[in-house]
C-alpha cells in the first residue's frame, strides 16, 4: 500500500548525492514522497526525482536548544501541513528535532545516524546535552540506522536506543554504475588524492607532514585536495602550492575526473560515519589508505586492497604512503581492481537501498 513519506535532511547535495536511489525506489512504487531540506546545490535535481521539494532553513553546525527551537517549530508546521504516514530522518538536527515532533504527534519514524560528529569526540557537556536529546528523541523510532557498527555500540552503551530499534547498514552505499572502474594511471609523479573538508579532523595536518617528509626524501609524488576551506588552511595550502606538490583544486560538483587522475585515495579521517569517499575511489579502482577507525577502516581490505593507518599518526600514514610509492604499477593496479570487486560486493547502493526498504517494510 503507497504511503506519504517525509525525508527531513540538513542539505539538497547531500540528499540528492547519497539518497537519490531511495528516492526514485519509493517514488517508482508508487509512493508520494515529500522531502525537507534547505535550499542549496542539486535543488532542481533534486525535484526532478519525482518528489516534493520543501525548503527548510537551519543551522548546520552548532547545537544550541535555544536557536534551534525555531526548527522544532518549523518541523510541528510541516508535519500539520503535509500529514505524512511516515517520516526518515538524517543527520543530526533532523534526527534530533524530527525524531521529537514525530514522536511527539504519534507519526511513525525511522532515523539515520550518518556519523556521531565533533559532539561525541569527547566527554563534557556536549556530549552530555546531546545524549539526552538525541535518546528524547530517537525514544519512538521504528528503526535507528547506523552506518557502522561502533556508532551503533556507542549508542547502545549510552542507552540512546535499544538493540530492537538499532540496524547497521553499509554506509548509504555506492551507486558502481555513477562512480565506474576507470583505467589506471601510469607513470609519475604517483598523484595522491584527498576529498573531503579541509580540517584538523579530517586528518590534513598528518596528511601534510607526511607529504613533507615524502618530498624531502626525493619521493616523485604529488598531493590534489579537493572540498572547502572550512578552517585556516587556506595560507598553509598556497605555501605548499608554490613548492610544487600541492594542488588545491576546491569544492568540484564531479570528483570522478579527479579520481581518475589519481594512483591512490588518502583519507586519514578522526571520526566517520561511513566515509563514502573512500568507497566512490574504490569503486573506481583506486588503492585507498585510511584511518583504522570504524567508518573508514570498512572499505579497505588491508594490504589488498589499500592501507589503513592509526588515527592522529602523521608517523604511521608517512609509513603507509611510502609502502604505496615501494609497490610497481602492476601491483598498485591490481590493488586497486581488488577494491573495486570489494566495493560491487559490500557497498552497492541498490542492495543498501533494498536492505533498508525492507527493514522499513516498504520494499
Amino acid at each position: 500500500m503507497a504511503k506519504k513519506i517525509l525525508i527531513l535532511g540538513n542539505s539538497s547535495a547531500g540528499m540528492f548525492h547519497f539518497r537519490e536511489t531511495l528516492i526514485r525506489e519509493l517514488c517508482s512504487a508508487g509512493n508520494e514522497v515529500v522531502i525537507s531540506v534547505p535550499a542549496g546545490m542539486k535543488w532542481e535535481e533534486l525535484q526532478a526525482l519525482g518528489a516534493k521539494v520543501i525548503e527548510t532553513d537551519m543551522e548546520r553546525r552548532g547545537m544550541n536548544p535555544v536557536k534551534d527551537l525555531s526548527l522544532l517549530k518549523k518541523y510541528a508546521t510541516l508535519f500539520k501541513a503535509e500529514k505524512p504516514d511516515f517520516i526518515i530522518t538524517y543527520t543530526i538536527k533532523p534526527n534530533i528535532y524530527g525524531g521529537y515532533m514525530a514522536k511527539k504527534k504519534k507519526i511513525p519514524y525511522a532515523a539515520n545516524i550518518t556519523g556521531l560528529g565533533t559532539a561525541f569526540q569527547n566527554e563534557g557537556f556536549v556530549k552530555s546535552m546531546v545524549t539526552i536529546m538525541y535518546r528524547t528523541a530517537l525514544k519512538g523510532a521504528d528503526t535507528v540506522f547506523f552506518e557502522n557498527a561502533e556508532n551503533c555500540d556507542s549508542f547502545l552503551n549510552s542507552r540512546i536506543c535499544t538493540r530492537k530499534q538499532a540496524f547497521v547498514l553499509n554506509g548509504a552505499g555506492v551507486d558502481t554504475e555513477h562512480f565506474r572502474q576507470a583505467e589506471y594511471p601510469s607513470g609519475e609523479p604517483v598523484r595522491f588524492l584527498f576529498i573531503g573538508r579541509v580540517m584538523e579532523e579530517k586528518g590534513v595536518n598528518e596528511l601534510f607532514d607526511a607529504m613533507k617528509r615524502l618530498v624531502a626524501e626525493g619521493h616523485p609524488c604529488v598531493l590534489d585536495v579537493l572540498g572547502s576551506c572550512e578552517e585556516d588552511y587556506q595560507a598553509v595550502m598556497e605555501r605548499y602550492e608554490k613548492q610544487g606538490w600541492l594542488r588545491f583544486l576546491g569544492y568540484q560538483t564531479d570528483v570522478r575526473p579527479f579520481i581518475e587522475q589519481s594512483h591512490c585515495f588518502v583519507l586519514p579521517s578522526w571520526h566517520e560515519g561511513m566515509a563514502n569517499t573512500n568507497l566512490e575511489a574504490a569503486a573506481m579502482g583506486r588503492p585507498v589508505i585510511t584511518s583504522n577507525i570504524h567508518g573508514c577502516l570498512e572499505a579497505v581490505e588491508d594490504g589488498k586492497t589499500g592501507y589503513v593507518c592509526e588515527k592522529q599518526n602523521a608517523e604511521d600514514l608517512y609509513r603507509q604512503m611510502k609502502r604505496f610509492l615501494a609497490l610497481s604499477d602492476e601491483a598498485r593496479q591490481t590493488m586497486g581492481a581488488a577494491g573495486r570487486k570489494r566495493a560491487e560486493q559490500l557497498f552497492d547502493r541498490r542492495v543498501v537501498v533494498r536492505t533498508t526498504l525492507e527493514r522499513l517494510g516498504l520494499a
